[in-house]
């Protein structure tokens, strides 16, 4: 199983170290743009050797730095079609989690599931934490924070996933199954420090463009210190432990999900999966009769070669 990874980094060289020991056992590849970093980021990123170090492009709306990102993320995973089982686009302080990340991952791939939304958790520490173990073991107490719930893993099998500012949202395209329940957890470890966040915050004001400020994007960042210790109290009052054994993580996030409507995956669905996922790599080479249709989809084929499978297997 094949993963690529796209994220943007700009000053993060506190963070890449959480990072790699997080995503580098689950990683093939990293693409990152790094977005003129004066701090260790650049030095930390060439020491990967499974990175690929990029400039940030220039800002496709002059005008917004968060606009930008999003055409950026809405289109650099292309290049992952037809070569990764799955990629990932992320921040470098989202860390995905599940206690058993790659079975769970090959199994949403056996069911034919495309995208994977992930149940978004604010976590929080007071001090910052040392660079010995993955965050996810160090610093595992957490909100249930339904804007961070993200699409931050999918196919790239899929047409486009269209994403809303700050990812916060997307509307997938093309053939868009979903896990048979929401297992995926997103840990979100922006808060990790209340002096440092100051900071950092201070430092994303100074990276809003106008478009930003006028449409409220990254609003907390000019928050007064008052107003951030507010915020910061409110999300330590629903503390909870994310990395109790009897967490059921799909029933921790009340209210509804942008992505419900979706069709969802069901516990049988693994060998019409297997299927869906060979067709949609091999299309080029479909047979002559689907190829002659114009509008052939792969839920035809799929139903063609089941009936296919099907009469040979009653020959026998």
């Amino acid at each position: 199983m094949k993963i690529d990874l796209y994220a943007r980094c700009w000053n993060e060289g506190d963070m890449l170290p959480f990072f790699f020991l997080h995503y580098d056992h689950l990683v093939q590849r990293y693409v990152i743009y790094d977005d003129g970093s004066t701090d260790n980021s650049q030095q930390l990123l060439s020491l990967n050797p499974k990175v690929e170090l990029r400039p940030m492009p220039r800002y496709s709306d002059p005008e917004s730095r968060i606009a930008s990102a999003v055409a950026l993320q809405d289109n650099c995973w292309k290049e992952s079609r037809g070569i990764a089982d799955w990629v990932i686009i992320t921040d470098i302080d989202e860390h995905l989690y599940h206690p058993n990340i790659h079975g769970y991952l090959e199994q949403c791939r056996e069911q034919g599931v495309t995208i994977i939304p992930a149940l978004g958790y604010q976590m929080l520490s007071e001090q910052f934490p040392e660079h010995k173990n993955p965050l996810c073991r160090s610093v595992t107490m957490g909100a249930c924070f339904a804007i961070c719930s993200k699409l931050n893993i999918f196919s790239p099998e899929i047409d486009a996933v269209n994403y809303g500012p700050g990812r916060h949202r997307a509307a997938p395209a093309g053939r868009i199954v979903l896990p048979v329940r929401d297992e995926l957890q997103l840990l979100h470890y922006h808060y990790l420090g209340f002096d440092r966040v100051r900071k950092r915050h201070m430092q994303f004001l100074t990276k809003q463009r106008k478009r930003d400020f006028e449409m409220g994007w990254g609003q907390p960042y000019s928050w007064s210190e008052e107003q951030f210790r507010e915020y910061w109290n409110l999300i330590a009052s629903q503390l909870i432990d994310v990395s109790r054994p009897d967490l059921r993580p799909w029933e921790t996030h009340e209210g509804s999900r942008w992505w419900e409507h979706y069709h969802r995956a069901t516990p049988h669905s693994r060998d019409r999966g297997r299927i869906l996922n060979l067709l949609a790599r091999t299309r080029s080479s479909w047979p002559d009769q689907f190829k002659a249709e114009r509008s052939c989809s792969i839920s035809n084929a799929i139903t063609c070669y089941t009936n296919i499978i099907n009469n040979l297997a009653e020959a026998s």
